[in-house]
């Protein structure tokens, strides 16, 4: 990709599967920013990534030139703005705005809880028990999606935006925690808005180079929770 705006060396610290920095990856492609893509082995952190997020010390980290960015949302925000060209990542009306910063936040404070709640459950009564959690979580989700996408594929309306990419970060753990459970949380009925905006979501060409297979997802979540 051709950089765009900047020049100063970009660089992402990530680690395969991260969904937070699936984020980081969708952002700087949106924005045709090239930058070095460094994988991280998180049972044997860098001496980089110590350096560059030395209180969490965890992925994603944007370093551009002498500073480093962390956490996968405030990331998207630094890249829509340090880049400011076309297209544009947050909504441009400040009530738009701050509905995606609020929702975003949905995301990560209850959606990404209840989904790891659902996958790590040590029994199928406590799954079942989370799984009504998820689904709370995703109705709720699905009347922002329809308040905000106003008829468009995309929260946004006809382009990926902030909101999408920060909920683009569960689109590979649903489909995982819906093969531990049973459960469609994306489905027709209930949730007709979202499924359509996943499908839509992973085929677009700034997410499908970075998001893996449903089966690659499996893979992984399976020996992270110990599930059989």
């Amino acid at each position: 990709m051709a950089q765009n705006g900047l020049t100063s060396t970009v660089k992402l610290l990530g680690t395969w599967g991260s969904p937070f920095a699936l984020r980081a990856q969708v952002a700087l492609h949106l924005k045709s920013v090239e930058y070095e893509y460094i994988e991280e082995v998180l049972n044997s952190k860098s001496g980089l990534l110590l350096e560059s997020n030395p209180i969490y010390k965890k992925v994603p980290v944007l370093i551009h030139g002498d500073v480093s960015i962390c956490e996968s949302l405030n990331i998207v925000q630094y890249i829509d703005e340090s880049w400011p060209s076309d297209p544009s990542i947050l909504p441009s009306h400040p009530s738009d705005r701050a509905f995606a910063r609020f929702w975003a936040h949905f995301v990560d404070g209850k959606c990404f809880e209840t989904i790891n709640a659902v996958a790590g459950a040590k029994d199928n009564v406590v799954r079942m028990a989370m799984a009504g959690n998820l689904i709370e979580c995703l109705a709720s989700l699905e009347d922002a999606f329809q308040k905000s996408s106003k008829g468009g594929y995309f929260f946004g309306g006809e382009n990926i935006g902030f909101l999408d990419i920060a909920c683009g970060a569960t689109v590979g753990p649903l489909s995982v925690v819906e093969v531990f459970s049973g459960v469609k949380f994306l489905n027709e009925d209930t949730t007709p808005g979202l499924l359509n905006w996943a499908e839509k979501f992973r085929a677009h060409e700034s997410v499908k180079p970075y998001l893996p297979s449903v089966a690659e997802f499996l893979e992984f979540a399976k020996t992270k929770f110990n599930v059989q």
